[in-house]
């Protein structure tokens, strides 16, 4: 089975696209350093993220934090229209004001509900309103196009936000594929700087260690030290961005060793943990 990989890019605080697949396509799992919201337009569609899997609904709208491997499944043939974001958590850290956190809908214990925001009919037309005006701003040349995407984008994440905040979405109920994959996956997320090993896990969760290593990659795509090791980056990434300094970062996320941190640090964002430092500060 491939090793699953990083995919996508970004360079600015956000990008939209607008993408349409009219033939039945198989997608690996991925993940991204970014966070990703997608809100399925048309599509027979079941979401795959971190064991857990969601049957879309049109205009159903999906969560994906930055690290969370995922895929959709396309079930029959037909149009898969959706509309995809990409953002920097650095951008929404940018934005974020005293009374106001444009990334707090991608907080863990709304996620930890669920991937999934349906919209009930009275609630989403200010939602809805708002995804339309992105979208059709994508083919936008006008003056100050990119300004004007910005503000549409912010107005988008404020709706949202509002309708979480006030119970104007339904979390939508999760299918675990494997149970017991699930609760090793939420066991790591909340002891994930301490230490953890593949014998431990078999062994509290009463799992065989084979057992344990092949249902985790094919329900998340990841060996298991890869995906502990690529979740201690992220956090350290975003401890650093937040100001912490680098040294302390690397030893908070559970790494041992400055070095061996610097390497998979560089190897995971293309940068050094001091560039990285470096580009969030300009």
């Amino acid at each position: 089975m491939p090793e699953y990989k990083k995919s996508g890019y970004l360079t600015s605080g956000f990008k939209l696209f607008h993408l349409k697949d009219n033939e039945h396509r198989e997608f690996s799992y991925h993940y991204h350093d970014f966070h990703k919201i997608l809100i399925l337009l048309r599509g027979d569609i079941t979401y795959c993220i971190e064991g857990r899997t969601y049957d879309l609904l049109p205009w159903d709208i999906v969560l994906v934090h930055a690290g969370e491997v995922h895929r959709p499944i396309i079930k029959s043939d037909g149009l898969y229209d959706r509309i995809i974001i990409y953002v920097a958590p650095e951008f929404l850290l940018a934005e974020q004001e005293d009374d106001c956190d444009l990334g707090l809908c991608f907080r863990p214990d709304y996620l930890n509900r669920s991937h999934v925001l349906r919209l009930p009919s009275a609630p989403a037309e200010k939602v809805r309103g708002a995804i339309s005006a992105l979208d059709s701003s994508i083919d936008d040349t006008d003056f100050a196009a990119a300004l004007h995407q910005k503000v549409l984008f912010q107005e988008f994440m404020i709706q949202l936000n509002r309708a979480t905040l006030h119970n104007g979405v339904l979390f939508i109920a999760n299918s675990p594929s494997d149970g017991k994959i699930t609760e090793v996956l939420n066991y790591v997320a909340a002891h994930l700087t301490e230490d953890i090993s593949v014998s431990d896990l078999s062994a509290r969760f009463y799992l065989s260690r084979y057992y344990l290593m092949h249902a985790f990659k094919e329900q998340t795509g990841y060996t298991i030290g890869h995906y502990i090791s690529t979740k201690r980056l992220l956090l350290s990434r975003e401890l650093v961005s937040r100001g912490m300094p680098i040294t302390e970062a690397c030893y908070a996320c559970g790494f041992k060793n400055y070095s061996t941190f610097s390497r998979a640090y560089k190897k995971c964002f293309g940068e050094s943990p001091r560039e990285s430092r470096q580009s969030i500060s300009v």
